[in-house]
């Protein structure tokens, strides 16, 4: 989870428990080191991991993993073939998620050590066409020696084993832990995920972004998505004209968003935000949401998700 969602306390308490905790990106390389030092601090020896959202990547962000020592990187959304070469030949174990056949033997012919299979039912961007267990079927069948993880609507282990009995080396799972005392994601945007019935797959905050992503719905989603979900062509044709250089931008700009413009940021609105922001940011949030009844401890969350 990026834009500041899973920092150092979350990644730290994940693998504290005994799972593989991981520092989301954000856009600043320098905050983003500074995230992965308070990480390593605090899990010592244990393993550790980051995510690296390919259309915001610099060369400072591989520079930090590889300063700081993580032991995985995950890449989502695009194609980085030389930071891919980089992790590996310093040792680092790249996973890439991917939601088609086409994207995992791009990932592959990059040098990926392994796949995440992305379901439809994931919450955040999706890449995702369908099912999580079906994707995982095709992705299997494409991976060869590579582990290939499952990943979409997991929240529980009842929904872990069943990656695991399909074929899946393990489960990587955002809702769950978005609903932790650790993330560090706005109250209130928690007490809307909890037990949410309805989320969205949209287009509508993706000013720097071309990927589609799955929101719970707020204002915004209310006055732009409806009929449809994607969001006014206009706005859309807008972001993707415009987000070379949106992307460069500090996180700060969302807060000079308005509900009556509809170019809106992929930020999403942490602790300590002003509260109008929940109505006009993105609340990321898989359709898992609706199996979660309450914010626990990471290390519970870890708990909640083993099959054995």
């Amino acid at each position: 989870m990026g834009g500041g969602l899973a920092g150092a306390p979350l990644a730290a308490a994940v693998s504290a428990a005994g799972g593989l905790g991981t520092v989301g990106l954000v856009p600043d390389p320098r905050a983003f080191a500074a995230e992965l030092r308070r990480a390593r601090d605090r899990v010592g020896g244990r393993p550790l991991a980051a995510n690296l959202l390919v259309p915001f990547l610099r060369r400072g962000h591989v520079d930090a993993c590889l300063a700081c020592g993580v032991d995985a990187v995950v890449l989502f959304c695009g194609r980085a073939p030389g930071a891919v070469a980089r992790l590996r030949a310093a040792g680092v174990v790249v996973l890439q998620q991917v939601g088609t056949v086409s994207q995992a033997r791009r990932a592959l012919a990059d040098g990926a050590d392994g796949l995440i299979a992305q379901g439809a039912e994931a919450g955040g961007h999706v890449l995702g066409v369908e099912p999580t267990l079906a994707a995982l079927t095709r992705l299997l069948a494409v991976g060869g020696d590579a582990p290939v993880l499952a990943a979409g609507g997991i929240a529980g282990r009842a929904a872990a084993r069943a990656a695991l009995d399909a074929g899946a080396a393990a489960v990587v799972a955002g809702t769950r832990f978005l609903l932790t005392d650790e993330c560090r994601a706005h109250p209130e945007y928690k007490a809307r995920a909890l037990g949410a019935t309805r989320t969205l797959r949209t287009l509508l905050f993706s000013a720097g972004w071309a990927d589609p992503h799955r929101v719970l719905p707020n204002a915004a989603t209310d006055r732009w998505c409806t009929p449809g979900a994607r969001g006014p062509a206009p706005a859309l044709l807008l972001n993707r004209a415009l987000a070379p250089a949106v992307r460069r931008l500090p996180p700060s700009v969302a807060r000079h968003q308005r509900l009556g413009l509809p170019f809106f940021s992929p930020a999403p609105p942490l602790a300590g935000a002003d509260p109008r922001f929940l109505e006009i940011a993105p609340l990321y949030a898989g359709v898992c949401a609706r199996e979660i009844d309450r914010v626990v401890p990471a290390a519970e969350a870890v708990a909640l998700l083993d099959p054995t």
